[in-house]
């Protein structure tokens, strides 16, 4: 299963040169309330380094370039006092770290009684204010979120952007293989692999069949011995039939071991390109699922898009899944979800069966593949459409999925249905298009489509949000 690294941050400390002079015991008395911000930050179970004290521009470029060296995923600014813009501002232009503003003050209450001490304390508002005005005429993106330490509201804000910016770095690093080529006159999710480069982050590799069938033909009787012992733990293996089961554990090695060998974190496939004349018997859908549910990103159809998509949202915000709006049930106000052979088991309620499933779409073998209903719940549908002038937008909408169990007459079909906002389909479904959406998309339980707008900020993207649940 997935293991999920905490988001990690550079808290930035800036002061004023002067006060250093002026009054020399501020400093000291300050520095407890950076300890403070960084155990808050780590309450909210984000990572937190903290930088030197930097009051002028030749400190903060330094301690910007060690964020970077540091692999930060982003730059936290806090204000020990006011600082002014022109000693802060250019080393964070230079740099593409997402940039938190944490407009904050050792109090919570500032009023009657306050004395000359209590205002040197807590007047990093106004270097807040500089700072952002310049930045802000500079063109550089930032993102402020203001309250008092320990504040829910601003705590949950600052951890959701934590996340945004851990989710941007696993972005910028990612590889994702392409195999075979993308499904002909599918242009919705269709983009240059320099414009998902520049424009979403990832690096596209081509992992050809050959490679595939190579691995393929090197797996051993023990390994798939190995695997079938694994599946028992996990899944109902009984309906399926051992030819078909070891058929497609055989092809599914193979591709996990091509994989990791070119280090791929996530991929998509054309079923079409497998073929049982070119050594891959069957399509790799058990392993598709199997892979999500070990935190690579996974689309169909030579999708790197939302591959690269589904890796960002399981691996910083929780187990996803690849999915399709199928078909719309206008009177029951659902839609019913599904696509050929794919769907993640960590989302299972209860333990995924195992069954062979009839293909006629290519040269190759039946394939096994995993089947279960999904735990009950609110959910975020998820989609990243490419726009005109090689934008993106990130497409999120708050829905239930529904505790209806697996239909009887479609066997071998991953399956489920979703409850969108109000229950207005018609609406929901106009919006979707409206904005966009292309028919590729993530699932991803227990996260609202809120949550996902800092996402899509530190990006550069725009941001729509679906009406949510009333």
């Amino acid at each position: 299963m997935t293991t999920r690294e905490r988001p990690r941050v550079a808290i930035l400390p800036v002061y004023l040169e002067l006060y250093d002079r002026s009054v020399p015991d501020l400093l000291p008395r300050q520095m407890g309330f950076l300890s403070c911000a960084q155990a808050a930050l780590g309450s909210l179970g984000v990572e937190a380094v903290t930088l030197p004290v930097c009051r002028t521009l030749a400190q903060t470029t330094h301690a910007v370039a060690e964020a970077e060296k540091q692999g930060a995923h982003g730059i936290v600014c806090l204000h020990l006092a006011y600082a002014p813009s022109l000693e802060i501002a250019p080393a964070l232009v230079d740099s593409r770290l997402p940039l938190l503003l944490w407009d904050t003050t050792p109090r919570p209450s500032f009023g009657p009684g306050a004395a000359v001490n209590d205002v040197l304390e807590n007047h990093g508002i106004h270097g807040v204010q500089d700072l952002a005005s310049v930045l802000l005429r500079e063109q550089r993106t930032f993102d402020v979120i203001a309250g008092p330490l320990g504040d829910e509201e601003a705590s949950a804000r600052i951890a959701l952007w934590a996340r945004a910016a851990q989710a941007r770095h696993l972005l910028h690093h990612l590889q994702v293989a392409l195999i075979g080529d993308a499904f002909p006159g599918m242009g919705d999710f269709s983009v240059e692999d320099e414009v998902l480069r520049k424009v979403v982050g990832p690096t596209v590799m081509v992992l050809d069949i050959p490679r595939i069938a190579d691995r393929t033909a090197k797996v051993t009787d023990a390994d798939i011995a190995a695997e079938r012992e694994a599946d028992r733990a996990a899944f109902d293996c009984f309906p399926c039939p051992e030819v078909c089961w070891d058929r497609s554990n055989r092809v599914g090695l193979g591709l996990r071991r091509a994989l990791a060998e070119i280090g791929a974190e996530a991929f998509s496939f054309n079923f079409a390109s497998f073929d049982r004349s070119l050594g891959t018997p069957a399509v790799p859908f058990l392993e598709a699922s199997k892979a999500m549910a070990r935190g690579l990103g996974y689309a169909g159809e030579g999708d790197v898009l939302t591959a690269s998509l589904v890796a960002a949202l399981d691996r910083c915000y929780g187990p996803t899944t690849f999915t399709e709006m199928f078909c719309p049930d206008w009177q029951g106000g659902r839609v019913f979800m599904s696509h050929m052979g794919e769907c993640n088991p960590a989302l299972a309620q209860g333990r995924p069966q195992l069954v062979e499933k009839d293909y006629a779409y290519g040269p190759a073998d039946n394939p096994a593949v995993l089947v279960f209903p999904l735990k009950p719940g609110p959910a975020a549908l998820v989609n990243l459409a490419p726009g005109p002038h090689e934008s993106m937008t990130l497409i999120a909408a708050d829905v239930e999925i529904d505790a209806t169990g697996l239909e009887p007459g479609l066997p071998a079909m991953p399956h489920f249905w979703i409850i969108p906002p109000s229950r207005d389909l018609p609406r929901f479904l106009e919006r979707y298009s409206e904005a966009g959406g292309t028919h590729h998309l993530a699932l991803t339980p227990g996260i609202r489509a809120a949550d996902l707008a800092p996402l899509a900020h530190v990006n550069g993207w725009r941001f729509a949000a679906l009406a949510q649940q009333r």
